[in-house]
């Protein structure tokens, strides 16, 4: 089957156009769940015993495992689980028959495990003279973390969670396998509406190459102007 232009681009292009706010989404909320919840982990990760030993095996077991099980692990095993009359009367039930919130979940608490251990690494980098200096000024533990400590390690870690991010939007097309249409799911329509194959998984290709592109440059961007204000 030859490569038609006219079909890529009025069919196929259009169509995956349309699901990138549904990418985005995705790759957005996932962030920012696994940012809120990673910061109590990397903590947890350098407290004492009785905290840094659920964490570290929290960090291992979600490390160890595909996300792809891990998707299906929590839409189609917790998923059942679920009681019917909650499915159908509880006021969770529209989230609770919508494979998006599936799709979420999995993906944060996935991605939860890695930001914990970068931001870990990042804080273990700041300086121990800087914790010094602020309890000389009287700056409270808190204070000295949220003022000092955590914006630090943010900054020493930024290329890296810019590398993460990236990863963290090539992901979402695992979730494309519980029926979610984001790009890949939407090219995965096309393909068994019309049995043409190239097309949609190019047009996928190149969507996903311009979204990690801008993503790049927004990362760059920010580490340019931190570097500034250095």
């Amino acid at each position: 089957m030859n490569f038609s232009g006219a079909f890529f681009m009025t069919q196929v292009m259009p169509q995956l156009i349309a699901a990138i706010p549904i990418t985005l989404e995705l790759t957005a909320i996932a962030a920012i769940g696994s940012a809120v919840f990673g910061v109590p982990l990397a903590l947890a990760l350098g407290a004492r015993a009785w905290l840094r030993w659920p964490a570290q095996a929290y960090s291992l077991v979600i490390r160890g495992t595909p996300m792809l099980v891990q998707i299906y692990f929590i839409y189609y095993g917790l998923g059942s689980l679920i009681p019917g009359r909650w499915m159908r009367h509880s006021w969770a039930s529209p989230y609770l028959r919508d494979a998006f919130w599936y799709g979420v979940a999995a993906l944060i608490i996935n991605e939860t495990a890695y930001v914990a251990v970068i931001l870990r690494g990042g804080l273990d980098g700041v300086p121990k003279g800087e914790r010094e200096a602020a309890a000389a000024l009287g700056l409270s533990p808190v204070t000295t973390f949220f003022r000092i400590v955590l914006p630090r390690a943010l900054m020493i870690t930024l290329p890296t969670f810019g590398s993460e991010l990236i990863l963290l939007l090539k992901s979402t097309v695992l979730v494309s396998t519980i029926t979610i249409f984001d790009v890949l799911g939407e090219a995965d329509v096309i393909r068994y509406q019309t049995l043409r194959v190239l097309e949609p998984l190019l047009g996928a290709a190149v969507v996903y190459v311009v979204l990690v592109g801008a993503i790049s440059l927004v990362v760059m961007a920010i580490e340019a102007w931190l570097a500034r204000m250095r």
